[in-house]
């Protein structure tokens, strides 16, 4: 079986590392050969299970989209997942000042906002380009998810930490979290 992804000329030498460990890490965890064409920015990723090529795919898409490799062997657990918004395709004005706005308003002065979201969700967030990528459980994706979205189309910020606040403590009621 083989697949092919695309990964950004800047991130190449993170999915290769010093003297090829990374990728070799990421053959060793999931039994594939992967091929990386610096030049293209196209990997090949070769195995005999389906599921082992997937999951590469997504340590590779993971470390793409601005994860740090050690972040993106999280993946190797068959409970996480990695979820991408594109910021753009919530954008009415799709112009680099209201992206740089918008990223601004997911990231929070010094980083306050971001830390919050992380937190709440136990969720791993890359803000890379336009894309907002994040790593965790399921049920905690789609609370982020959703926390995202209510920050990209303006609601007041303690709006959105009240909605991560209530999910989480219905989270350890047991009571769901949306």
């Amino acid at each position: 079986m083989e697949y092919k992804v695309g990964i950004e000329p800047d991130r190449v030498g993170v999915l290769i590392g010093k003297k090829g460990e990374i990728k070799r890490k990421i053959e060793e965890a999931t039994n594939t050969k992967i091929e990386v064409n610096s030049k293209s920015g196209v990997v090949t990723i070769k195995g005999e299970s389906l599921s082992d090529v997937l999951t590469a795919q997504n340590i590779i898409k993971a470390i793409n989209y601005g994860f740090s490799p050690d972040k993106a062997f999280k993946l190797l657990d068959p409970d996480y997942n990695l979820h991408v918004i594109d910021v753009y395709n919530y954008l009415k004005k799709k112009d680099e000042n209201n992206l740089r706005r918008v990223l601004g308003r997911i990231i929070g002065e010094k980083g306050k906002t971001r830390r919050i979201l992380e937190e709440t969700t136990n969720t791993d967030i890359s803000i890379y380009r336009h894309y907002v990528a994040a790593i965790g459980l399921f049920d905690d994706i789609l609370i982020l998810d959703e926390a995202i979205r209510k920050l990209i189309m303006g609601l007041p910020h303690r709006v959105v930490y009240e909605y991560l606040y209530n999910a989480r403590s219905m989270r350890r009621m047991g009571l769901g979290g949306w």
